[in-house]
């Protein structure tokens, strides 16, 4: 079949999607999603490494307050939490060889959930509110769709993010307003939540507002970016019980930065090497580089980026940094140095209304 007659074809798929353009080259590709609050929609771009440019696919319709985003272990879903009444969570099928989005169906969760997350099984959905102070599990079927709200569990003021450890083990979850991540022992069989011992880990000082955070990929640490202070900590982490120790604290502020502190995201490159903060009073992106033995950070550089760069999300080549300005309504790409691990100058391009929220998915 023609290649046109295949676009035109998935187009009626899509179910009320604007294509916009397509990649010249097949698979394999990379994918990136960015979800629009405002427009309530998510953009679809294909990332074409040897071109070095990020180029428009698809806008898919939610039809909600359009943020935070998880895709499954296995890249066949995107699930998207809908922030706006009735509050839920909305599963697209991917299609790895255009990008495209199908939904498949939506189901109801039980707040606003600023962060949604899926466990190593893929058969549970993690969600933390923070208007709502609570964190919940949703089970996911064998076709993906996500069912009822099965636990719902109340924390400290303003639930922000999610996680479970990478082996499965452990389930913890910030607040902002509580100074704390609660530390949980997951059982991946029922998908039930009890408390750990002990089932808090401190954060100090206090009215720092701990955020996003995530583990590296030897599991031995732990980094926590804090919303209010812009400060970074690091934790050695003892995956047996779920335990954490804390070991150094840095910053995402620019040097000689005056204004109110706003830190938003966190991310790894995927060989380790290089730990990224978004704040968005300054709009920049902090680099630090990690050290290998012992897991510390040494401040790298800081760039500009988008306005108000509230999520942002590394390539898997660890080559490029793509991050979504809420306050811009624009996506800016990041050449990555390879000998700094600092992100050039920004290619600047529009998103939607609002973006806040960026995945990057290869096939």
């Amino acid at each position: 079949m023609p290649r046109i007659n295949l676009l035109r074809k998935y187009v009626s798929l899509l179910g009320g999607a604007t294509m916009m353009a397509a990649p010249g080259a097949a698979a394999p590709a990379t994918w990136v999603y960015v979800s629009n609050a405002d427009s309530q929609d998510i953009s679809v771009f294909h990332l074409d490494r040897a071109a070095g440019a990020l180029k428009p696919v698809a806008t898919v319709p939610v039809g909600g307050v359009a943020m935070p985003m998880v895709v499954s272990r296995d890249k066949k879903f995107l699930y998207v939490a809908s922030r706006s009444q009735p509050f839920r969570v909305l599963t697209f099928a991917i299609d790895g060889a255009t990008g495209g989005l199908k939904k498949l169906g939506e189901s109801a969760l039980a707040d606003s959930m600023a962060s949604i997350d899926i466990d190593a099984s893929g058969r549970w959905l993690l969600a933390a509110s923070y208007g709502g102070n609570k964190i919940t599990v949703n089970s996911i079927g064998a076709d993906g769709l996500v069912g009822a709200v099965q636990q719902l569990i109340p924390t400290a003021p303003n639930a922000h993010a999610i996680h479970p450890d990478p082996a499965g083990r452990y389930v913890f979850a910030t607040s902002l307003g509580g100074d704390n991540l609660s530390s949980w022992r997951f059982d991946a069989k029922t998908g039930q939540l009890t408390a750990n011992d002990p089932p808090l880990v401190n954060v100090a000082p206090a009215k720092t507002g701990p955020r996003h955070f995530l583990w590296n990929k030897a599991q031995t640490h732990v980094y926590l970016l804090n919303e209010l202070d812009g400060g970074v900590d690091v934790f050695a982490y003892d995956g047996t019980k779920g335990a954490m120790r804390h070991l150094q604290r840095s910053s995402v502020m620019p040097a000689g930065f005056t204004g109110k502190p706003w830190a938003a995201d966190l991310q790894l490159s995927a060989d380790g090497r290089y730990l990224y903060g978004s704040e968005r009073t300054s709009s920049t992106l902090t680099t630090f580089k990690v050290d290998p033995a012992t897991g510390l950070l040494q401040t790298a550089g800081t760039t500009l980026t988008e306005k108000t760069p509230r999520s942002f999300a590394v390539d898997s080549s660890g080559k490029f940094l793509v991050s979504a300005g809420q306050g811009s309504h624009a996506v800016s790409l990041h050449s990555i140095d390879a000998a700094t691990g600092v992100p050039g100058t920004a290619i600047s391009q529009p998103a939607g209304k609002n973006p806040n929220w960026v995945e990057i998915v290869d096939f």
